[in-house]
């Protein structure tokens, strides 16, 4: 969980993070500066497995093999901090809280 605020139950759930937060890296084994960045999921394989036999499942007869979700329950998403240590590079993910924005500010 996030230390630098909370958006418990407020309406407009607006959330502001330095640009630069001073945390523990795993690597070095001592606090050092990180700099904030919003991760973003990568493209999918399409060779995937997963992918190659949902492909497969599809072919002939009988259509879609799950139900496809039509309404969706969640209006905000979880946004994922990556914090990347300015000594050695190493890469942290860090799960947040339910936000409409999250603003990086710095």
């Amino acid at each position: 969980m996030l230390k630098y605020g909370s958006a418990g139950g407020s309406t407009d759930s607006e959330l502001k993070i330095p640009a630069t937060i001073n945390t523990y890296c795993p690597r070095c084994r001592k606090y050092t500066p990180h700099k904030v960045t919003l991760y973003k999921k990568g493209k999918d394989r399409a060779l995937a497995r997963g992918a190659r036999h949902h492909e497969r499942e599809l072919h002939g007869y009988g259509g879609q093999k799950y139900p496809i979700q039509r309404k969706k329950a969640k209006t905000t998403q979880k946004q994922t901090l990556k914090l990347i240590c300015k000594e050695c590079g190493y890469t942290i993910h860090k799960e947040g809280i339910r936000l409409r924005k999250l603003e990086i500010v710095g």
